[in-house]
């Protein structure tokens, strides 16, 4: 496993301990405020180095293979719609708000990131690595 294969899957595990302490402190507290700013500063980051580092590598080894390209496009028409739904996720409780509304909200923000991690874990991090 490449290096930037294992730090990636450490921020995904880094993201998902910030967001579960959101959960944990709740939304109206500043400690849970404070760890959603760390989710999505932590957040920001990962799909900042997914765009540097991973995704180069990736758009260009996929301009001779069809197959590889149509899996970045739909990991990649899939990522406009979470980064968007994360990032109204964000801005909505950034402030605090309604602890049921929030709960919600969360649960749906946690179940599209997991199927998104899993995916890339199971799917494109495996190609990354028979590129590296």
């Amino acid at each position: 496993m490449s290096e930037l294969v294992k730090q990636l899957k450490k921020e995904h595990i880094a993201i998902c301990d910030a967001l579960n302490k959101v959960k944990s402190f709740g939304i109206t507290s500043e400690q849970g405020r404070k760890a959603m700013f760390a989710a999505k500063k932590g957040l920001l980051a990962h799909l900042k180095k997914e765009d540097l580092q991973l995704y180069p590598t990736m758009h260009k080894a996929a301009q001779n293979d069809t197959k590889l390209k149509g899996t970045l496009d739909v990991f990649a028409k899939d990522m406009d719609v979470i980064s968007q739904k994360a990032l109204d996720f964000f801005a909505k409780y950034e402030k605090g708000g309604s602890n049921m509304e929030f709960a919600k909200d969360f649960g749906t923000l946690i179940a599209i990131l997991n199927h998104r991690i899993r995916r890339e874990e199971n799917t494109l991090y495996p190609k990354y690595d028979e590129l590296d």
